[in-house]
């Protein structure tokens, strides 16, 4: 006899929770900005809508989040700046780079992910203040975004 909740406890034990990773690009305290590896951990194993198979689901909820789509041209480069609002960066096609003002600079493409929480830096020396970007290679790149009135909850 197929026992629905036996089989859900089959597919945790073969399959371990997934986790993604996405580049964070925050301000410290001195109001500069950086960026580090973060993950995305808490997956469960549910079904989206029964009867439908179970699949890893990891939901981020909050209000007032915006959805964009933007096209950044061959040869695209910015000027410093602040991102606008805590968002959250996913390249569709082609492939970008955001540099901040610790001096390290990330390459990204299709499907790498990028939170941008960069807001409230302070201007150093030469007067750069939050990131840089711009295009890499070829081809536009183009990024979805999805914006926030406040930074959620991700940790």
């Amino acid at each position: 006899m197929n026992n629905p909740l036996s089989q859900q406890k089959a597919i945790d034990r073969a399959n371990a929770s997934p986790t993604i990773e996405y580049w964070y690009v925050w301000t410290d305290q001195n109001g500069v900005s950086h960026q580090s590896r973060r993950q995305i951990q808490d997956f469960k194993l549910n079904s989206i809508a029964p009867p439908a198979s179970p699949q890893w689901l990891g939901q981020l909820k909050q209000e007032g989040a915006t959805i964009s789509f933007t096209v950044l041209p061959v040869g695209w480069t910015g000027t410093w700046h602040e991102n606008p609002k805590p968002q959250w960066i996913i390249p569709l096609s082609g492939r970008w780079f955001v540099e901040t003002m610790d001096g390290q600079r990330v390459e990204m493409g299709a499907g790498e992910i990028s939170f941008g929480a960069d807001q409230n830096t302070k201007a150093d020396a030469q007067g750069r203040k939050g990131h840089l970007s711009g295009t890499v290679g070829n081809e536009p790149a183009v990024l979805l975004l999805v914006q926030f009135a406040e930074t959620p909850s991700i940790e």
